[in-house]
């Protein structure tokens, strides 16, 4: 067991959205597990939520992961 955690350093240049703080972080100052990213720009980052949101939502509302076995349903090939 280490004594010490390395920290994890970032690039210049990489952006984060911290879930703890709920702010937009240069480099990675928090754990992984409380922050999305890494983002090519400060304003990608600071839409980091609302851009999950959208995701949630579009996966929450697509058909092919709601059938009654649990699993995607097969799609239909075009006419």
């Amino acid at each position: 067991m280490a004594l010490f955690k390395k920290r994890t350093v970032g690039k210049p240049g990489e952006w984060y959205y911290c879930l703890e703080h709920k702010k937009v972080e240069e480099g990675p100052e928090c754990p992984a597990k409380n922050r999305f990213g890494p983002y090519a720009t400060r304003e990608e980052a600071s839409h980091a939520m609302e851009t999950a949101r959208e995701r949630n939502l579009e996966w929450e509302t697509d058909p092919r992961w709601h059938d009654k076995a649990g699993k995607p349903e097969a799609q239909e090939p075009p006419d």
